[in-house]
């Protein structure tokens, strides 16, 4: 028996929207696009996408495609269950994909999965007892991040029952298997779809993927395992942690449901503005006014650090206004690492604007020897 692939009146190159010298890889792109548009899931035009998808079936395999250029037609013999001059039989196909080497479903699987809702294995297999993670935003000071810190945070979250352990059975009671999924944590579905009947992998919504069912269930939690609570905690910044870098503290997260792993706890950290310092990477930046006697002559003068400490910086005579001077190692500290970035200063020679007689004849006299 003949398995007539293709329709004698259309046009497969036209249906797709490509040229007849289209590579493999642009037929196969203007399929994905056209089978995205038009599925019938989606309100798209049920008639459109078969045709779509027959066109891609001939054009997408070499020897068909030759047969298709050189006759116009493309012949397929005894294909099992296929229904002569109609079109491709998609029980058949999805049945036995592995004997059907004409047929590539792994073309056709991310559209299947969008919108027949296959995809239901990979979802049978996620932790659906994991507790969620959680974020929190911590703000610190400049000298917190030069020093670290212990800060508190009081979280409100899911914790894990008090009465049950987490299990969600009530105390004295037994956790049984799951009737409905026998203990695996998955059942069977059929999805009946113009396409025709398939079957797909979900998770059992009787245990919700967990293979057992509390004999009765906590009184507390509802055989949850979990109840909305309080917890303190003692965050360790460590030093020279900068703004948007973050902390994960494993298992402080959301309590899992019924007995599961919890979730982490992530804490981002933002290090306020400093009124005197600027911090860029492990480097620290300040500004310090002097008079421009200080800068004509030269002499020392007192520099206080981020650690609150002073340090003696000589300044040669003649210094200009603007001029930058590095003192090593009084930066933040390197984050995961040994040793500080620099402190570096800039001077600027500040202009007085109200003198005293005295200053102002004093100036006169500097005037006077052109200074």
């Amino acid at each position: 028996m003949l398995h007539v692939l293709c329709s004698m009146t259309m046009n497969y190159y036209e249906v797709l929207g490509v040229t007849k010298s289209a590579s493999q890889d642009e037929i196969k792109k203007a399929f994905h696009k056209l089978a995205h548009k038009y599925h019938p899931d989606k309100g798209g035009d049920e008639k459109k996408f078969k045709e779509i998808n027959e066109a891609y079936q001939v054009l997408s395999n070499k020897e068909k495609r030759d047969q298709y250029d050189q006759f116009g037609r493309v012949f397929n013999e005894g294909a099992p269950g296929g229904n002569q001059g109609q079109g491709f039989d998609f029980n058949w196909a999805w049945g036995n994909q592995n004997q059907n080497q004409d047929f590539d479903l792994g073309d056709l699987s991310d559209v299947f999965e969008d919108f027949l809702g296959f995809g239901g294995r990979r979802a049978a297999k996620k932790d659906h007892k994991k507790g969620k993670d959680i974020q929190v935003d911590i703000e610190i000071s400049l000298e917190q991040a030069l020093k670290g810190t212990v800060e508190k945070i009081n979280l409100v979250k899911s914790v894990a029952c008090h009465r049950c352990q987490g299990n969600g059975a009530e105390p004295g009671t037994k956790i049984k298997e799951c009737f409905s999924c026998r203990g695996t944590g998955q059942v069977q579905q059929v999805k009946k779809t113009f396409l025709g009947s398939y079957t797909t992998v979900t998770v059992c919504p009787s245990c919700q993927g967990e293979g057992t069912i509390p004999e009765k269930a906590c009184n507390v939690c509802k055989g949850q395992g979990r109840i909305k609570g309080e917890e303190i905690i003692d965050v360790s910044i460590p030093a020279g942690i900068d703004t948007n870098q973050a902390i994960k503290i494993e298992g402080k997260g959301e309590a899992g449901k019924k007995g599961g792993k919890p979730g982490n706890l992530y804490v981002r950290i933002f290090v306020k503005k400093h009124h005197i310092f600027e911090r860029k990477g492990d480097d620290l930046y300040t500004l310090v006014h002097i008079g421009f006697s200080q800068a004509a002559i030269g002499g020392e003068i007192e520099i206080l650090t981020l650690e609150n400490t002073k340090i003696l910086l000589d300044i040669p005579a003649g210094t200009e206004s603007g001029k930058i001077f590095k003192i090593s190692g009084k930066g933040i500290p390197h984050f995961g690492g040994y040793g500080k970035g620099n402190l570096y200063v800039e001077l600027k020679i500040k202009t007085p604007k109200k003198l005293s007689r005295r200053q102002k004849e004093l100036l006169d006299q500097l005037k006077k020897e052109g200074l």
